[in-house]
């Protein structure tokens, strides 16, 4: 006996729809493996459909006052908060995070940053007026770019959404989202509830697959293309948006180094390091997969790294004692096995290594050592449970190995030498150095990296100047 699936639609104009030419894919429940959902697979129809939506709703959303997007942004913010338990389950089914940890790690910050975005609108304003010529004076007005195209990842459907469209929005921006094909429904209420509370064509959701992606960026009536995603889709994106001179606002992979020296307090740094590097299953740019540490403690500290994953659970939604869920979907299962396949001989898997379970996308908490610079595991994004150790010898060292990978955009250093953790800081080419923790976010700071880790920053006061263009006006005092 089959159960019905439940039917997603795009959200164009103010209105639900189906694609165009009413094709569908499934979704899946990647806590079960099995179809929950059906959404449009949408075509060039679909996006020239909510390109003309966004188009037509931007003149008059550009000159609503800040406060006037203001207003909408808290009441966004608000409904997000009252209908909270809606968005758990959507993202829950989407992901098959656990429940608990949804309600309490997501909801709140998402709201925080929409309010964040929300106070942000009221500062759309130049950096200077006075006179730089005789007898003219010179004004810098900041305004919104236009419609943005954005794509938005898998492994956080939610708060990524709200990173995209909270400072576009707050900035004066129209906006055409495309959610994941693995989890647009969390996107789909998310429009439901924007849509009740912002005029029709400011805020649109297409879902669909790379094609999608590329039709939308490849489209003429954005002025941006964002994406949050792999390094290759990145490359692809700003290739695409080349042809026309798209403004590009890139969030990519991330391989981030955890340096340990041999004065910290490992008890407490592997507590720490195990659940920045497990949490989501360790899929997240920012996980802390990626361990050096000083040899004097190497051995102490990879026995307790491989204790703290074993006791580490991975489980269903609705257990409570679990701190992370599945895999988002089969490929990334296969990924994350053919690294660990793939370990050259010298290298030990001290935990984990194996799926869990025949049901579902589940991977346990995995440590490995003996690793080398050169090995793949070390230079390439797992994107999975999977935490790396390696033994440095001296500073200059961990900087050398830290830096050597093809990603920068975060880092960690732990350690109780200020001085050494100033000159680390320094040294490390990411674009976010934590000391003695990692993972933490908060709205007021930037989030972004360097080399092929992207450009552009999320969050924070620089986050929202990426949303807004910057136009000189001089007039005649004469006139």
């Amino acid at each position: 006996m089959s159960t019905e699936l439940r039917r997603l639609r795009n959200y164009i104009g103010g209105e639900f729809r189906d694609a165009a030419d009413g094709r569908t894919t499934e979704v899946v429940n990647p806590a079960t493996g099995e179809a929950y959902a059906t959404a449009p697979l949408s075509g060039q129809a679909d996006v020239d459909a909510a390109m003309a939506a966004a188009a037509e709703a931007f003149p008059g959303w550009r000159d609503t006052t800040p406060a006037e997007r203001q207003k909408a942004l808290l009441k966004i913010a608000d409904a997000f908060e009252e209908r909270a338990e809606e968005l758990i389950a959507a993202e829950v089914e989407n992901t098959g995070k656990p429940i608990g940890l949804t309600r309490s790690e997501e909801i709140p910050p998402m709201v925080d940053q929409i309010r964040f975005f929300a106070g942000a609108a009221r500062m759309l304003e130049g950096r200077s007026a006075g006179e730089y010529m005789e007898g003219l004076t010179s004004i810098v007005r900041r305004e919104p770019v236009g419609v943005c195209a954005q794509v938005a990842p898998w492994n956080y459907p939610m708060m990524m959404a709200v990173w995209k469209f909270a400072p576009a929005i707050a900035a004066g921006n129209t906006v055409v989202l495309k959610p994941s094909d693995t989890t647009p429904a969390s996107t789909v209420l998310i429009a439901e509830i924007i849509g009740s509370i912002v005029p029709k064509g400011v805020f649109n959701v297409i879902c669909g697959d790379r094609e999608t992606g590329r039709l939308m960026v490849e489209h003429d009536t954005p002025a941006m293309a964002s994406i949050t995603g792999s390094v290759r889709a990145g490359i692809q994106v700003a290739e695409s948006a080349a042809k026309d001179v798209k403004r590009v606002h890139l969030e990519l992979g991330g391989k981030a180094p955890v340096v340990v020296f041999e004065d910290t307090d490992i008890a407490k740094a592997v507590e720490d390091i195990s659940v920045a590097g497990y949490f989501n299953a360790g899929q997240d740019c920012t996980a802390a997969t990626r361990v050096l540490v000083h040899e004097s403690i190497h051995d102490e500290f990879v026995s307790a790294l491989a204790k703290a994953a074993s006791e580490t659970k991975t489980g269903q939604p609705d257990d409570e004692d679990v701190l992370f869920g599945p895999l988002n979907n089969p490929n990334q299962l296969k990924q994350v096995e053919g690294f660990i396949d793939r370990l050259p001989a010298h290298a030990r898997v001290e935990a984990g290594g194996k799926r869990v379970g025949d049901t579902g996308y589940f991977y346990a908490p995995t440590v490995v050592s003996g690793l080398k610079q050169t090995d793949e595991i070390i230079q390439q994004e797992v994107f999975g449970p999977v935490i790396t150790v390696q033994s440095f010898s001296d500073e200059e060292q961990a900087v050398e190995w830290a830096n050597g990978v093809e990603y920068a955009l975060a880092s960690s250093v732990w350690t109780k030498d200020h001085g050494r953790a100033m000159r680390m800081s320094k040294k490390l080419d990411f674009g976010c150095v934590w000391i003695n923790t990692h993972i933490p976010l908060v709205a007021e700071m930037p989030h972004g990296g360097f080399k092929k880790s992207g450009y552009g920053k999320d969050l924070s006061g620089y986050g929202f100047d990426d949303y807004t263009r910057i136009k000189h006006v001089m007039t005649s005092l004469d006139a």
